[in-house]
């Protein structure tokens, strides 16, 4: 497969009404094959996190963003399936709590930055605080604006620090979203997924699309880029997902620590 991640990276003229929510161009051609290209990559990217986490350099924060039911978990459940759990983390950020709410917006955010050796993957992140606040009106423009800033000054921060950023918009379309909410309204398993609130947002379709080309286009740079990844389709998420994650962790050319043996005993009595 040659695909060329570049094409995923957003930048300051990035318009989301230009970019398509399904788009298979470099992907293995069937459902099957782009399912079975992720089944074949799984064992290389057990074997990268763990060098990554023996190695003990590094500390990677992966940010999953995207209007409901755009695949944050799924694509956690499947890129992720294979590999040893002891170095990844996954955090989901929902509406903050009162202890959450008497600190700053990027308190709580901070204190679950990833430790060295750590792969750490936020379900939603501190853009909830541009995006929804914005969008609902509980915050003005130049609060926005102010947020943004701090945003890119503590992403710099992040990253100066040793910490590798990929964040990824999973972009769906309007069509798809309710297609996959239709379906956890018919499926008793899934009902516990439905929110009501899912349907209020779905109202705001067009502002929180906006918005989400506005913040994007201000905090995409080459320390902390977005990647724009279409979503309509489950499998091509999946594999685009892991292709970027997996030629991050290649760039790094890690390889396990060296022990000195001098001592050791060539067998164990």
């Amino acid at each position: 497969m040659k695909n060329n991640i570049k094409r995923y990276r957003a930048d300051k003229k990035f318009s989301i009404a230009n970019t398509p929510t399904e788009d298979f161009a470099g992907l293995p051609a069937s459902k099957a094959e782009r399912e079975q290209w992720v089944l074949d990559h799984s064992p290389e990217m057990d074997e990268l996190q763990n060098r990554f986490y023996a190695s003990g350099k590094h500390k990677m924060l992966i940010l999953l963003q995207g209007m409901d039911t755009s695949g944050k978990d799924g694509t956690v459940r499947h890129v992720f399936h294979a590999v040893d759990p002891l170095g990844i983390r996954v955090q989901g950020f929902k509406a903050p709590s009162a202890e959450e709410l008497s600190h700053d917006y990027l308190w709580r955010i901070h204190k679950a930055m990833p430790s060295t050796g750590e792969i750490a993957i936020f379900n939603r992140s501190h853009y909830e605080d541009v995006l929804v606040t914005y969008v609902r009106g509980w915050i003005d423009d130049a609060e926005l604006q102010r947020r943004l800033r701090q945003i890119n000054d503590f992403e710099r921060m992040l990253t100066e620090n040793g910490t590798i950023l990929l964040k990824f918009f999973l972009h769906i379309s309007k069509d798809e979203q309710k297609e996959r909410l239709q379906k956890r309204l018919d499926n008793a398993k899934k009902h516990w997924k439905f929110n009501m609130s899912d349907l209020e947002d779905r109202k705001m379709w067009d502002p929180f699309q906006k918005q989400y080309q506005t913040v994007i286009r201000a905090t995409s740079g080459d320390n902390a880029p977005w990647y724009i990844v279409p979503a309509d389709s489950k499998s091509g998420r999946n594999v685009i997902v892991m292709q970027i994650i997996l030629e991050h962790l290649r760039a790094l050319n890690l390889d396990y620590p060296h022990v000195d043996t001098t001592g050791w005993p060539t067998e164990v009595e």
